[in-house]
């Protein structure tokens, strides 16, 4: 690698300086081969505004928001505040997306990438192409009345006189109306996971009055009970695999 910076270097300085002693103003392209078909402009620029919005397309348009949400939910029932940390949530939720899209993203690569890189498909065919799996997952997790809240905004902002099918929803319609239902189920889930914590909390706060312990906050006594019984139900793999059936 630094040899062949090296070399770039070297050249690009053989070529700047005749410029700056004669004056003259001198045009090259760098091109990069990467031993396929050349990248164009559109096609670089593309690719780059998708890495760009490669944080808000796995947050917004897959399994993300409600495993990240529930797992945050978790951390607090538990009454901890830093423990794991965001870092460790998020990278378990990404991992666990991975998991949950996989079949989804192999229907794109196979129907859309592949064809796409092998020259055989169009860019524009290959975007509606991949927005077919992605498509029928979203309105697999998407609620009937988030859609029907999404066709009911259709007909208002756009005077159109029918509601559109839920297939037909434009796709900027579609993302408000999933984000609408992970954010509804992962709140659900939230209360599931919250009630049996919360009543250890009330049993310990019960007894430490009982025995006129008051100087003693029941979060000393609650927490480590909680993370005990927690652990003894094997709580992780219980939710992380419910979790994962939950988008099935």
């Amino acid at each position: 690698m630094k040899r062949a910076a090296i070399k770039i270097a070297v050249r690009i300085c053989g070529i700047a300086t005749p410029c700056m002693v004669t004056g003259q103003s001198w045009a090259f392209d760098l091109t990069i081969d990467t031993g396929q078909r050349g990248t164009g402009p559109i096609e670089l620029a593309a690719l780059l505004t998708l890495i760009t919005l490669a944080p808000a397309i796995l947050i917004m348009l897959t399994s993300f928001t409600r495993i990240v949400i529930v797992l945050s939910l978790l951390r607090q029932a538990l009454g901890l505040q830093q423990t794991p940390p965001n870092m460790v949530i998020s990278g378990l939720a990404m991992f666990l997306t991975v998991l949950v899209m996989a079949p989804t993203w192999q229907r794109i690569q196979a129907s859309a990438l592949e064809p796409y890189m092998a020259g055989q498909m169009a860019p524009e065919a290959a975007v509606q192409t991949a927005e077919v799996p992605l498509r029928d997952f979203m309105l697999r997790q998407t609620r009937p009345a988030d859609l029907a809240m999404a066709r009911q905004l259709m007909v208002k902002n756009n005077s159109i006189v029918t509601e559109p099918d839920a297939r037909q929803l434009p796709f900027y319609a579609l993302v408000p109306a999933f984000i609408s239902s992970e954010l509804t189920s992962a709140f659900r889930v939230g209360f599931l996971i919250y009630l049996p914590f919360l009543v250890i909390d009330l049993v310990t706060s019960a007894v430490l009055m009982a025995l006129g312990m008051f100087m003693l906050p029941p979060a000393m006594i609650s927490i480590p009970l909680k993370l005990l019984i927690f652990t003894l139900a094997s709580g992780w793999p219980l939710l992380l695999g419910n979790l994962a059936a939950s988008f099935a």
